[in-house]
Parts: structure tokens; sequence; C-alpha cells
């Protein structure tokens, strides 16, 4: 077998997959933790502030790092629902159910920043905009798989309803990445392109770019960290299980 098919297949199973996110989540939570520190210096501190918003645009590194892990833990939650779905891995679906309350973390993170910034730019906390509006849809689809999956007694059960609601709503994501093309609203264009120029200072957009990768750190961190808790609770009867709580080799 290939060596990077065999590792994949190793990875479903859970007592590897408990290892392996427990060798993992120091590296993840520590990195995010110090890039975080540093973005935030960065941003907040040696950034210019803007020539029109003044010292107001500083919640940008909060608010766009979070509004793009939104759109991205959706995805991933998506794909693995589809895995779940097709090939009943149960690891895919354990990753599911830990993807959505992170994802809605970091959705009501961006409304509330998005708020916040809205009043000194729009006079108001809130307008129904497309962009805030789809945002806003998204958090109540996290809210809608997670409260699903909960339904059921039975965990692969509920993982396997979520996954059919998170790929009807799959659809959101591209809807809230082009609303600002598609619709007349008060919500900026895009700002920052990973292909060519971005239309904001360099200045401005490494500090966006290192808040960016901490918030993908502390995502894996959060995931495997909320995927460990799953699989011991799913495998509690089984001997591996037992082992790693009680701390045996």
């Amino acid at each position: 077998m290939n060596p990077v098919l065999r590792w994949f297949h190793q990875l479903g199973s859970p007592p590897y997959f408990y290892r392996f996110a427990g060798r993992w989540m120091p590296w993840f939570g520590w990195s995010a933790l110090l890039l975080g520190a540093l973005g935030l210096y960065l941003g907040m501190v040696r950034a210019p502030a803007d020539y029109l918003q003044g010292d107001s645009f500083r919640i940008i590194y909060i608010h766009v790092p979070c509004a793009w892990m939104s759109l991205f833990v959706y995805v991933v939650l998506a794909v693995n629902g589809t895995i779940a779905l097709i090939w009943r891995i149960k690891l895919s679906e354990l990753l599911l159910l830990a993807c959505a309350p992170v994802g809605a973390m970091f959705t009501a993170i961006t409304l509330i920043t998005g708020m916040l910034w809205g009043k000194p730019t729009w006079g108001a906390y809130w307008v129904w905009d497309a962009r805030l509006t789809s945002e806003l849809v998204l958090l109540f689809l996290y809210f809608g798989v997670i409260g699903l999956a909960s339904a059921y007694d039975d965990v692969r059960q509920g993982a396997r309803a979520a996954a059919v609601l998170a790929l009807v709503g799959v659809v959101n994501v591209p809807i809230i990445h082009f609303s600002v093309k598609w619709w007349n609203t008060l919500h900026q264009g895009e700002t920052v392109r990973i292909f060519g120029q971005s239309s904001i200072d360099a200045s401005m957009v490494w500090p966006l770019l290192v808040m960016a990768l901490a918030t993908k750190l502390y995502f894996a961190f959060a995931v495997l960290l909320r995927t460990r808790g799953l699989l011991l609770e799913q495998e509690r009867a089984k001997q591996w299980a037992r082992d790693a709580v009680t701390g045996a080799t």
C-alpha cells in the first residue's frame, strides 16, 4: 500500500488518532497563542491608523480572520459530513461534531465585531446588509448542526443527520463570499488578495495574515481537543480508552 494511503488508513483508527492528536495539540495551541499575541501587537500597536477610520479600523485584526475562519470551518465540516455519509467513517462523524461549536464561535465573533465596527462606520450596529444577513444565516446553520446532532441518543446517527444539514447549508458559503459583488451592499469589498495587489498597505496586511494563521492553528488545536474527548466518550467501553483515561501504557 502507498505510504500516504496507509497513513490515512491508520489515522482513521480511534486509538491512533487519539495519540496523534495528543502529540500535535500542544504545538498547535502554543503556536496559536504566540502568533495571536504577535499579530495583535503588530495590528494594535505597530500598524498605522487608517486615513479615514482612524484607530477604529483596528478591529479588522479580529473581525476579518474570524470571518475567514467561519467559512473555512464550515467547508471542513461539510467535507467531513460528505465522508461520513458516503464511507461511514466514524472519525469524520466526530470531526464534524467537533468542528460545529468552533465554527459557531468564529461566526459569533465575526458578527459581534462587525456590529461594533459598523457603528462608527455606518452609524448603526446592524443593517440588513447582504453580507451580514448571510453570515447570520451561517450562525443559524451551525446551531442547527449542533442541535440536530444532539437530538439523537445515538451519536453516530445524530452525526449523519447533522451531515445532511451541513451539506444543504454549504450553498450559503459562496453566497457570503460573493455577496458584496452580487448585491449593492454597505459592506466593503475584498481588500486582501492572494493573487494580485491588495488594496490596503502592506504594513496593515502582515498583521492580518499573522492573525489568520493564528486562528487556523487555534482551530486545529480546538478540533483535536474536542475530537479526543468525543472519542473517549464513544469508545469508553473499549480497553484502549480506559487505558487512556487511567494513563496506562
